[in-house]
């Protein structure tokens, strides 16, 4: 039923369960995996959030969010080829997470999005939105939500 399967993975228990689900389906259905992860970008205004760091160490800090991202990716990709799926990791930089997989979503031709709720709830929820209900929202790709 399905040939590709997007899983997006921040490496938090939450999002482990769902890394272990779309291996396990994607198993099941002989599809392919790609696991995704989305490493923002280092706030540059103060309205952003800036604290005033120069280029170099704005580089160097991101360097490192995207060395942590490598590391998560190389662990679901371990997993994956321990359970026999084929698995392609991506980590894209972007400060707009749900549009940034439902793109990789299409450039991948993927079939299914699997994803983990958030933690979020109340007034936090309300507040910062939810990545989540965005990529259901707006995605025309079937969507699996994991708690």
């Amino acid at each position: 039923m399905f040939k590709r399967i997007l899983v997006a993975t921040d490496g938090s228990t939450l999002s482990r369960k769902a890394v272990a689900s779309a291996i396990s389906l994607a198993a099941t259905h002989e599809a392919e995996l790609l696991a995704v992860t989305v490493v923002p970008r280092y706030p540059t205004s103060y309205f952003e959030g800036a604290v005033g760091f120069s280029p170099d160490e704005i580089a160097t800090i991101e360097g490192r969010w995207a060395q942590d991202a490598q590391k998560k990716l190389d662990a679901v990709s371990e997993r994956a080829r321990a359970a026999g799926v084929q698995v392609k990791t991506a980590s894209l930089s972007s400060d707009l997470v749900a549009e940034a997989l439902i793109a990789a979503a299409k450039k991948h031709k993927c079939d299914l999005i699997v994803m983990a709720s958030h933690g979020r709830k109340g007034l936090n929820r309300l507040l910062m939105g939810s990545e989540t209900q965005h990529v259901l929202t707006h995605s025309t790709l079937p969507v699996l939500v994991l708690r």
